[in-house]
């Protein structure tokens, strides 16, 4: 599954805040991109360049490796607080392809840097946001190796699958190369009491989707036909960046997930370790024993 393969948490399940998801994750689907806000933009990208081992300067910690956190739900960009609170994401765990991008881009034109750690703990998110960190990995000037911890699935498994190595525990939950942009229809329960939907739109499908309204038959067959797509260019990444015959990724991608034998043994990553199985690795790839510095 790749929209969202679970609530984030408990808040995740509030109507509002899932309708507002929902429709969020359709606009992915059918755009193929977010637009950052201007605070996003100021904050990672019109500040000024620093070297990523100048952040660590005065602690005397000599990075030679950048360590990123992809943990919680994946999401393209996470919208800036709002001035008067209860902001959608709040108190929620998520992470961006956005910032990990930059950090990424910032690593790769850093000289000190001789390597770069993904750390995966994430049960899915976007598809834009997996396929952007799969091309940033695959792109990078520097060694890239990912970890698997609990989970790394969906969304978040496209995103790791672009590192050249990857490492599992015995124990993690990988792959799950599906789709879904399932969600919970209001009807049945705005009828009990007593609201009416009132529809003013100016297209056919403008409010399809729309967890307040009933789902037709031909705005279910136009949503399965774009998942269907998204899935297919699932498969053909994963097949491009792990070197898997794309018939055998056809065979898996049923949304399931496989522990991290059964993973390996897919070929859906290379090793069963954690991350000092990882560091050991990049140790044998840049001749020195690793300095990370987490972000």
């Amino acid at each position: 599954m790749l929209i969202l393969r679970s609530s984030i948490n408990t808040k995740m399940q509030n109507p509002r805040v899932k309708a507002v998801l929902h429709k969020v994750l359709f606009a992915v689907v059918f755009m193929g991109l977010a637009i950052a806000s201007y605070a996003i933009y100021d904050r990672f990208i019109k500040v000024p360049v620093v070297a990523i081992a100048d952040e660590y300067a005065d602690e005397d910690m000599n990075c030679s490796v950048v360590g990123i956190n992809l943990h919680g739900g994946l999401l393209t960009y996470i919208p800036p607080k709002s001035e008067s609170g209860g902001d959608l994401f709040e108190n929620t765990d998520v992470v961006s392809s956005e910032e990990i991008n930059y950090i990424i881009k910032q690593a790769n034109e850093d000289d000190s840097v001789k390597a770069i750690l993904l750390e995966v703990d994430s049960p899915g998110g976007l598809p834009v946001a997996g396929e952007e960190i799969a091309n940033a990995l695959k792109n990078s000037s520097k060694p890239t190796v990912g970890v698997i911890r609990s989970s790394g699935l969906s969304a978040a498994y496209w995103a790791v699958s672009g590192a050249e190595h990857i490492f599992a525990s015995r124990n993690s939950d990988v792959g799950s190369i599906g789709v879904t942009s399932s969600y919970l229809e209001n009807v049945g329960k705005n009828l009990k009491d007593g609201n009416d939907y009132v529809q003013l739109s100016s297209g056919k499908y403008k409010d399809a989707g729309d967890p307040d309204k009933p789902l037709t038959d031909e705005e279910k067959q136009l949503f399965l036909r774009d998942i269907k797509i998204v899935h297919q260019n699932f498969i053909a990444d994963v097949a491009a960046n792990r070197d898997i015959p794309i018939a055998d990724v056809q065979k898996m991608a049923d949304g399931s997930s496989v522990l991290g034998d059964k993973a390996k043994a897919l070929h859906l990553i290379d090793d069963i370790g954690g991350l000092p199985e990882a560091e050991k690795y990049i140790e044998g790839i840049i001749g020195e024993k690793p300095e990370v510095c987490w972000y």
